[in-house]
């Protein structure tokens, strides 16, 4: 391309294409970096948002990610397998920014191995949507999308990314606490994502099971010492309050998974993990670039996580077994 867009999008899932639509609705340029099946699906029809956006756009797709030498914002949207791979086309771009809404804590040194810490911004998304068989994207969650710093600081060049996010429809911040806030989710999606796939249901139905709530608090805890190994100070602003949860008693511990559970009956009775929707469509999971590679940093702090591990193997299982 000619001329530098100020967003390209790597991934047009769910997230990617909300952002991508809203971000080109709001006058910003804004390619799609895609694979060639979704390209067409996009060049035939556009992007297509449904839900609590009703709307659809026209957006530039490239599949060969090479031709771009100049990129304003770089967000990686992809699910988190062959990432390295994704960007390599990319690494002789100029970026000025890029971030990863992907799932996981490791996603940033894929961005640091291919355009240097500098560039680099930490980033997590308390949004959802869903890809559907046509192409359109149901869009169901729109809470915030947070951007900061690695080192912790409040830039300018964070609080304009968010700013120009927020503005376009959907909800950003810049924060201080980038690594924390990252983590603290992190420390709670685990756990959600491994029961979302063992049990197949609807998320606030695993979360007010007796049973299922023990094993929910479990890797809390579990998770919440790897973060402590790691250097990392939790917080109570994620999926469920994780600082909390692993200062206090198990028991503690299970009685807040129950009441977000019944939060979720009241207030997103549908919601279901984007684990969930790619096992029940058949496509791979994210299992190994998460939890997989949080065990496999806990082994190296000498750290054991017997529950966690077995949702991990369980969930492998399932996977290998289209079960």
């Amino acid at each position: 391309m000619n001329t530098a867009p100020d967003f390209a999008i790597l991934g047009a899932g769910a997230i990617g294409s909300i952002l991508g639509a809203h971000l080109a609705r709001a006058g910003h340029s804004v390619v799609m970096l895609v694979r060639e099946r979704r390209a067409q699906q996009l060049r035939s029809s556009g992007l297509r948002i449904r839900g609590l956006a009703e709307f659809d756009i026209d957006v530039p797709v490239l599949t060969d990610a090479s031709q771009l030498r100049q990129i304003g914002t770089l967000i990686v949207a992809m699910k988190t397998m062959g990432t390295a791979e994704a960007l390599q086309p990319l690494r002789a771009a100029q970026i000025d920014a890029t971030f990863s809404i992907q799932n996981g804590v490791f996603k940033n040194d894929h961005l640091i191995a291919a355009f240097g810490r500098e560039h680099v911004l930490g980033s997590l998304a308390d949004t959802s949507g869903e890809l559907l068989p046509s192409g359109e994207v149901l869009f169901t969650r729109n809470i915030n999308l947070l951007v900061g710093e690695l080192d912790g600081h409040l830039s300018e060049r964070a609080q304009s990314i968010a700013s120009t996010i927020d503005r376009a429809g959907v909800r950003s911040t810049a924060v201080d606490d980038m690594l924390g806030r990252e983590w603290s989710k992190f420390v709670a999606w685990t756990g959600f994502m491994t029961l979302a796939v063992a049990t197949r249901a609807v998320t606030w139905k695993y979360l007010v099971d007796p049973d299922i709530a023990i094993l929910l608090a479990r890797t809390v805890r579990e998770m919440g010492v790897l973060a402590r190994a790691e250097g990392i100070a939790l917080n109570d602003q994620a999926m469920l309050p994780v600082a909390s949860m692993c200062r206090g008693s198990e028991q503690e511990a299970i009685e807040v998974v129950l009441r977000a559970g019944e939060s979720f009956r009241t207030k997103a009775p549908d919601h279901r993990m984007s684990a969930l929707q790619d096992f029940s469509s058949g496509r791979p999971l994210e299992i190994e670039d998460t939890v997989g590679e949080a065990l496999r940093v806990a082994a190296r702090h000498g750290l054991a996580m017997p529950v966690q591990e077995s949702l991990y193997r369980l969930v492998r299982g399932l996977e290998r077994l289209g079960a």
